[in-house]
């Protein structure tokens, strides 16, 4: 394991979490750093539960730059970083811009700082499908043109990409992958672990289980006059663990020597588009549940419609997603109904 020591920024997250699992499974030594903010230590006793191995978790807030840099000090033999940490509620990003701005870029300048200074090689960044906005050609490519930002969330994204690109530029020494995934949605199979947030969900899937677990009274599609095949929004879902095991294939390109330039991007779905409603009715097909939802007006920051190429993942980085929307909903719906400790009626 020495000179494999992974850092995990949000790893006491959802796909933090997952990932953490991902690496450890495939040889890597992991340590956390998360704050908690919207996420809980629990998920780390998941994460022992699953692999045998204990996970430290340092509290700390990366925009801190004086006590993240500690975490480098103390660990001198760190490897490489995923950087996870993010606020990344689309809606709330919209009202609290400064808040969104303050924490994104300065825990991402700070993290790829420390990297610089302390002489770590390698670097993963979580960034996102809504750097291309409404994108005017279908699927999104790594070379399709960044569009106006949707929301102060998907800015952040863009400047944080903008930002790494920059970096590299001056800092040969420094690696650098840019994940540009879709929508993570699921849980791990065995239902350990799956998505907790500590705040209201804003996600998709775990607002249909909560509502069909019955925390929700009902759910609201919001928009259903956009011009998609029914109406609703468009996305691309992609199962967590095939999310998590791209983080680990892309630590593995890095360390293998293989990316041609030090700054590369790669997006990450599944390359199928899925409304709105169709999700919902994966959902009721795999859990034998009617759903309680209204169709509500269009809510401010929502890309109309956005689904993936991957194939250079696939090529590169030798990756495929190995699910589907049917196992997104049955993996999230047995997650939902464990970590409730009951059944619907």
């Amino acid at each position: 394991m020495a000179g494999r020591k992974v850092l995990v920024t949000g790893g006491c997250g959802y796909i933090g979490s997952h990932t953490l699992v991902d690496l450890i499974n495939n040889g890597f030594e992991v340590i956390s750093v998360d704050n908690l903010c919207n996420s809980d230590e629990k998920a780390l006793q998941g994460v022992e539960r699953i692999t045998g191995q204990k996970v430290k978790n340092y509290a700390v807030d990366l925009v801190d730059k004086e006590a993240t840099f500690k975490i480098f000090e103390e660990h001198p033999d760190i490897f490489g970083v995923v950087h996870f940490a993010a606020l990344k509620a689309v809606g709330e990003s919209v009202e609290q811009p400064l808040r969104y701005y303050i924490n994104n870029l300065n825990s991402t300048l700070n993290t790829a700082q420390a990297c610089i200074k302390y002489g770590v090689p390698n670097f993963i960044f979580s960034s996102s499908c809504s750097v291309y906005g409404n994108a005017k050609d279908l699927p999104v490519t790594e070379d399709t043109p960044f569009e106006e930002a949707e929301s102060p969330y998907a800015r952040t994204k863009q400047m944080g990409e903008n930002m790494l690109v920059d970096i590299c530029k001056k800092f040969s020494e420094l690696n650098v992958v840019l994940l540009r995934y879709f929508n993570p949605a699921g849980a791990h199979p065995t239902s350990i672990i799956g998505e907790a947030p500590s705040n209201p969900a804003q996600s998709l899937v775990p607002i249909i289980t909560e509502t069909a677990i019955g925390k929700r009274e009902s759910m609201s599609v919001y928009g259903s006059d956009y011009e998609t095949r029914d109406g609703t929004c468009i996305r691309d879902y992609i199962h967590i663990m095939d999310l998590a095991n791209a983080h680990t294939k892309a630590m593995k390109y890095l360390e293998g020597q293989k990316n041609e330039t030090n700054c590369e991007v790669f997006n990450l779905g599944i390359g199928e588009g899925v409304t709105v409603l169709e999700a919902i009715n994966a959902f009721e097909k795999t859990s034998g549940k009617k759903l309680n939802y209204k169709m509500g007006p269009r809510r401010p920051g929502d890309v109309v419609s956005i689904y993936s190429d991957y194939k250079r993942a696939a090529s590169l980085l030798g990756w495929e997603p190995k699910h589907d929307i049917l196992d997104i909903m049955r993996t999230a719906w047995a997650w939902e109904q464990k970590r409730t400790g009951k059944v619907p009626v």
